[in-house]
């Protein structure tokens, strides 16, 4: 089995995708979900995450995330949000074992068109399974706090979204993104891209290649090609036994999440 890779890069917006352990529906019940949501709201407490997007499903969780605090910010919020859920779970449920898959996948977004494409890929989520027909009927995503901002408990950073989208208003970003999921949903073109899930980067080719630079011996293997719209630093297929800094246990406290580390 493939594992997924995090190679973590300083100041890059991130696209995390997390799966339940063997892909088991272990996240189907609304009360999971919610307990989800409760620690991602509490981890941008703690940590002061910048959080742009998300949405949990029945086995797995999106999440999108602008890295501009501290360098472990992002890795300890998925320590907390991961580590709290499965401890309760298994509390719950008596059971032992791993909840989550032991590595989330993480691809480097560059700003202004592309995060706004990766922005309502992640919206669509729901859609594609054929849950739901809109995103707004989806309870547990951020559509509908972006399009109708929480006054308290909010998750979504929306000054921050907004900049890195690169709109000048909330107005103008607004109807946008509801504008392009309409038009995609209208034009039935909400198919799934791996791009934004298996790749270590999408954008414009030169933020692809810089991303691949930095990378150096660690991007051998890993070529670049074009997708809609821009282009993706493609992953290899690694072996399982390919990364030794986590490994399957119990999920509990120690429920670790760390990244390998480029300047």
């Amino acid at each position: 089995m493939a594992r997924a890779n995090r190679h973590y890069i300083p100041g890059q917006i991130w696209h995390i995708t997390h799966r339940c352990h063997k892909k088991e529906f272990l996240l189907k019940f609304d009360k999971d979900k919610r307990r989800w949501l409760h620690w991602l709201f509490e981890a941008k407490r703690r940590y002061e995450t910048t959080i742009l997007n998300y949405v949990v499903t029945s086995n797995h969780i999106h999440l999108l995330l602008a890295d501009d605090k501290d360098r472990n910010t992002i890795s300890k919020t998925i320590q907390l949000v991961a580590g709290r859920c499965a401890q309760e779970y298994n509390i719950r449920k008596k059971r032992k074992g791993a909840f989550w898959e032991d590595r989330y996948h993480a691809t480097a977004i560059q700003s202004g068109e592309h995060l706004l494409s990766c922005l309502v890929y992640i919206d669509l989520n729901m859609v594609r399974a054929g849950v739901v027909d809109h995103p707004k009927d989806w309870r547990f995503s951020g559509y509908n706090e972006i399009q109708k901002p929480k006054r308290k408990c909010a998750i979504i950073d929306h000054d921050k979204l907004i900049k890195l989208c690169r709109y000048k208003s909330f107005k103008t970003f607004k109807f946008m993104h509801e504008a392009l999921v309409e038009n995609i949903l209208a034009g039935n073109r909400y198919k799934k891209q791996n791009c934004w899930t298996q790749s270590l980067a999408v954008g414009k080719k030169d933020f692809v290649s810089k991303i691949k630079d930095r990378l150096a011996i660690r991007a051998k293997g890993r070529r670049i090609e074009s997708t809609e719209g821009g282009y993706e630093l493609k992953e290899e297929v690694a072996a399982y036994n390919a990364f030794f800094d986590v490994k399957n246990s119990d999920i509990g406290s120690k429920n670790t999440c760390v990244w390998e580390q480029f300047p």
